[in-house]
Order: structure tokens, then sequence, then C-alpha cells
């Protein structure tokens, strides 16, 4: 007995891949499984072309494109390369992005917080917005990692380990409460 999946068009996270550096392979495999929307930088493209993925978008300040017959181009104008394609996405009704990246910038991120569900994969970490009240289940000693900075924040199942660094107690849910509508955090892949 097989079983067929449908997956319609944006049912699955675009994928932004402004940097392939020291990506795993299989992580990367993983974020192209359903066939995404992708959306690479001249440079990102020619990587994930050698590997055969099938590239929806290049975006940038040049429109040569000799990869694939029928890649789209996205210039970013005055835009950040990350800024002008979460536009498009966001534009367009995209619920979420996975993004790789090697330069993690937040400004780039923060104005698209609300409006986008955000993954972005960042020398091995995997960074994420989260709303006040968030909680999530962890085994215990996973560490998690704040990268934006609350004003007053309550937590439990952590341990604060240093400056913005916890480490899950127990196995079980942790939570964040705090008075901004979002922050960024961090999980070791």
């Amino acid at each position: 007995m097989s079983s067929h999946h449908v997956v319609r068009e944006k049912q699955e996270p675009a994928l932004l891949v402004l940097s392939l550096d020291d990506f795993p392979d299989e992580l990367l495999g993983q974020l192209l499984e359903w066939s995404p929307t992708v959306i690479a930088t001249p440079q990102t493209a020619e990587a994930l072309n050698a590997y055969g993925t099938k590239i929806d978008w290049i975006i940038g300040d040049d429109d040569n494109n000799d990869l694939q017959s029928d890649v789209r181009f996205m210039p970013a104008g005055d835009d950040s390369l990350t800024k002008a394609a979460l536009n498009y996405l966001a534009d367009n009704s995209y619920p979420s992005v996975n993004i790789i990246t090697t330069d993690l910038n937040l400004k780039d991120y923060e104005h698209f917080a609300d409006k986008i569900n955000l993954v972005v994969f960042n020398n091995n970490k995997k960074i994420y917005a989260v709303n006040p009240g968030f909680s999530k289940w962890k085994p215990a000693g996973e560490i998690i990692e704040l990268i934006s900075s609350p004003v007053e924040m309550l937590f439990t199942g952590l341990e604060n380990l240093r400056s913005g660094r916890y480490k899950t107690s127990a196995d079980g849910f942790f939570s964040l409460d705090f008075k901004e509508p979002y922050i960024f955090i961090a999980e070791e892949l």
C-alpha cells in the first residue's frame, strides 16, 4: 500500500539560500524534501544547480542566468538581497520561509517577524522569532540562546547559564514571557 501526498503551493516553507558555506547536505535535503519555492543568490544558485536542485528565483542585480531555463530573476534594487526576497515572500502571502545564511543581521529580519514565520539557519543554529508566552518541549540539557535582549523576561524550565544562554533543566516544556512583541531565540542544530 502506498501513500500519496498532495503538496499545495506555499504549503511548505519557502527556502531562501543566501549562503551554503559549511551547511550540512543532509539538512539541505530535508529542507528541499517537499519541493519548496527556492530563492537563491547567483553564487548559491550555482551550488544548488550542481546538486540538481530546481531554483525558482535568483535574486540580485545581474539577471545573467545560464543555469536553468525556467528560473525567474528578482532584482534587489536598493534593498539588501535578504530584504528584497522577504518583501517578495510577504507580499505574495507565503506563510513561512527557511533561510540559510552565514551572515546574521537581525535588522534584516525584524521588520518581517510579524509578517512571515522566519527560521534562520546560521552557523549550526536554528534561529526564530517567538511571541510572549512561548513554550516548547525539549529534552533535558538542550541549550537555548536569546539573540534579542528582552527588558524583562520570566522563564520556566530553564537554567540560566550566563547572559543570554539557558539550558533546559528537565525533559519537558520550557516557557518564555516578556514585554516585547517578539524576541529571537536560537537552538543548536
